[in-house]
Formats: C-alpha cells, structure tokens, sequence
C-alpha cells in the first residue's frame, strides 16, 4: 500500500502515503509543502514497527485543489476523515508548522479519542501574529507582504523563502543547494488559491482553546533560531498551556529539519514515541 487517497465529504481527494504496520503515527506537514517532506520519518517509523502515514493537505501536493476549504477547521476535518476513513487508533500525532497547528485544531474539534501522543515541531500555536497580548508575535505586514510577494512571482519567492526556511542565510549553514530546490519543488506543487488563504489561516488563528483540550503526553519542539515561526511566541507558550507537555529546544536550529537538527529530532521523536 504506497499512494493512496481518500475523499471528503465536499469532495476532496486527499492523497496520502501509508508505510509499515504496527501502532500508527501521522504526519502533518507545513505550508507549503506536503507529504514528501516526512518521508525520512516516515521511514524511520515504518522501519522500527510503526506504521507510518502522512497527507497532503487540501490544495497542496497531489490532493485536490478546491476552491473553498482553504482554512484551518477544515484542514482539521480531513485530517479526521483520514484518521476514521483508515480506522487509525492509538495514534501519534505528528505535526510540523502549520501541521502543528492542524493537530491542535483537530483536538480541539476532534477530541483524543484515536490519539495516544501529540508531536508539535515549530508548530504554529498558540498564535503566530503580534497583538497587544502577544507581543513576541509577528508583525501584520510581514504576513501582507508574504501574500504580495506569492501573487507577483511565487516562484522566486519560494526560493528566497527556502534560505529562511532552513538557515540557509546564517553564518557556517551547510544547508545543501538540493534540500532548497526540494523546497521549491513540493512549494510549486501548491495551488495558489490555496497557498494564499493558507498564510491568514497560520498566521491569525489562535489555538489556546484547542490547546487547552490536548489531555494526552506532547512533545513540544523547536529551534530557537526558527525565522518563520517566532520561538518565544510559539513552543515555550504552548508547552505552559498543554498539561502534560515537554519542551525541546534545540540550540541554533532553523524552522525546516535538516542536518545535525533532523538527527537529533528523529532521537527525540522515537524516544517520545516508545516511551
């Protein structure tokens, strides 16, 4: 069972990969990119007796590519009807950035029922934009100017934004020139209706409340050199919301896994998973 897809209940393909048996664990990706990108956990996990699934999200990859939808309670309705469509239970949640902030919203939407372990890696919650009560937060005008730079030419934007994306602009990176252009690849696959409403969706949701219903084990993950989700608004307030949370920081690391910080996540993220 390689390439598989499932669909909505307005119609939706949603493509996903399904790796190994065992106790599942599911993958959620960041925008914009998609399932590809957990291949190498998606491996590990197959290959030490879990079972290992990841989805494209709506309008990303090689799922559909509807109109409507483009927004974070329905990307947590289909991440609920892949779970119930494959009758995934005692699963780990896996989520990555955006997929982060999917798992939350599922939980809040969803409950825990089919989850026994939550994963949120540079993740999104519990708000990304700067208000008055979050000061640490990013500015409105970073998130405009992401949307004017997609609309004038996303693929050069998706190219610069790969440099961010992994540290490719920090001193001694060893980011390699093929982990960027992987980037672009899976970025161009994203339809542009639907990677234009996603950035409202990550950036203006706030997730304290779905947070709060996470009644299950989290590892909560994150470089604190992440330059597309600010450390001190993100995981360090997320683990002080979630009741039983442990909070990873690694020293340096960019938003995207690469390198030395892939190696010590894939530790950290098979430790939590068969403690």
């Amino acid at each position: 069972m390689g390439h598989q897809h499932i669909t909505t209940r307005d119609n939706t393909a949603i493509h996903y990969k399904d790796w190994g048996s065992g106790r599942p664990v599911v993958f959620s990706h960041g925008w914009p990119l998609n399932a590809d990108t957990w291949d190498i956990q998606l491996r590990l996990v197959a290959e030490n007796g879990y079972r290992g699934i990841a989805h494209d999200r709506r309008g990303h990859g090689r799922s559909g590519q509807p109109w409507d939808g483009n927004d974070m309670d329905t990307y947590a309705d289909d991440l609920a009807e892949v779970l119930e469509q494959l009758d995934i239970r005692d699963a780990v949640l896996v989520g990555h950035s955006t997929g982060g902030g999917e798992v939350a919203r599922y939980i809040g939407r969803h409950g825990t029922d089919r989850v026994s372990k939550v994963v949120l890696l540079s993740s999104i919650p519990p708000l990304m934009l700067k208000n008055a009560n979050n000061p640490e937060g990013t500015p409105i005008d970073v998130f405009d100017q992401l949307r004017s730079q997609l609309l004038a030419d996303r693929s050069q934007f998706y190219k610069d934004l790969s440099a961010m994306f992994y540290g490719a602009n920090r001193p001694g990176s060893s980011v390699s020139q093929g982990t960027r252009d992987a980037f672009w690849l899976m970025s161009m696959q994203v339809g542009i209706k639907a990677a234009y409403d996603c950035i409202r969706q990550f950036s203006e949701t706030d997730f304290t409340e779905d947070l709060k219903r996470i009644d299950v084990p989290a590892l909560i993950a994150q470089g604190d050199d992440d330059q597309i989700v600010a450390y001190a608004a993100a995981s360090p307030k997320t683990a002080e919301i979630v009741s039983d949370a442990t909070l990873k920081t690694y020293p340096g690391a960019p938003h995207g896994l690469v390198g030395s910080y892939q190696d010590a996540f894939n530790t950290d993220l098979m430790t939590f998973i068969k403690s």
